[in-house]
């Protein structure tokens, strides 16, 4: 099986080798067929420098019964051969050049934080923000600057192995805001990074000096507070360069939405990893605070 694409597409190229194997499953009842063993071999082509899909060992699919993303989760799903060739991301157009980038951003952040204890994934994660911070202003401003988009590709597959660790609270407000809204993923967690960075700094200061630093912040002596204050601004200025800086509103999502999200973001698994715990009431202040 070759998968050629975003991580839509190679999310399908990861699951469709299990309908071949038994044509006609149900891919709800995963779980419930745990031997997976012998499946095609996968050749995953990156288009895109975000989900990192193209590492992972899992495909993320949108049930139709529930309009709720589902994960499958397995070694065998793993692909066999990645191809990285900036040649096929030089095309991406700005927006989503920003998008996607801001996707594998939020992977580094939220990984790093993740208190789950993994200090290979943490050193993969930082580096993956240094070379972010360095290449995705360029590849925006210039899709034809090949060593930008190169560095893109490596630093998002580098934001999927970090979130081997898992993930956190922007995850889980974004997942929702696909599934219920059709917003496309990137941009969701663009849209509430600085958020979930604000809600999570308040309660654990000092979270974000080595995000800080990974951003080239002078950020050593300052005290925690101001360390995270320095980097969450760095961080809001970054994403508006990338014309990142709209509200929700600004993408169709309105008042009426706010119950379906809230309910899908509790249930999302993602904030069980935060650095800081989250409740219904919080999302519920989250969402306002961006929509």
């Amino acid at each position: 099986m070759i998968a050629i694409g975003g991580g839509s597409p190679l999310d399908v190229g990861k699951a469709a080798r299990l309908l071949v194997r038994r044509p006609g499953f149900d891919l709800a009842k995963f779980y419930d067929e745990p031997d997976w063993y012998g499946l095609a071999p996968l050749v995953a082509i990156p288009t895109t420098a975000g989900t990192g899909s193209e590492v992972g060992r899992s495909s993320v699919i949108t049930l139709a019964g529930t309009r709720r993303k589902a994960v499958i989760f397995h070694p065998q799903l793993l692909a066999k051969l990645v191809l990285f060739d900036p040649e096929l991301t030089r095309g991406l157009p700005p927006g989503l050049t920003a998008a996607t980038g801001a996707d594998a951003l939020t992977h580094c952040i939220e990984s790093y934080t993740c208190p789950v204890f993994h200090p290979m994934c943490d050193g993969i994660a930082l580096e993956g923000i240094r070379l972010i911070v360095d290449a995705l202003p360029r590849a925006y401003k210039n899709g034809n600057d090949l060593e930008a988009r190169g560095k893109m590709l490596v630093a998002a597959a580098m934001g999927a192995v970090a979130f081997q660790k898992d993930l956190g609270v922007v995850h889980s407000m974004a997942h929702p805001l696909s599934t219920i809204c059709g917003m496309h993923h990137g941009l969701a967690n663009s849209l509430c990074l600085v958020a979930g960075m604000k809600f999570c700094a308040e309660r654990k200061p000092g979270l974000y000096r080595r995000v800080g630093i990974a951003c080239g912040l002078e950020v050593m002596k300052c005290s925690d507070a101001e360390a995270d204050q320095r980097t969450i601004a760095f961080l809001a200025e970054f994403l508006a360069g990338l014309g990142l800086n709209t509200k929700l509103r600004d993408h169709s999502v309105k008042e009426e939405h706010l119950d379906a999200l809230v309910a899908q973001a509790v249930e999302d698994p993602c904030h069980k990893t935060n650095a800081v715990p989250v409740n219904f009431e919080d999302f519920r202040k989250l969402y306002r605070e961006v929509l």
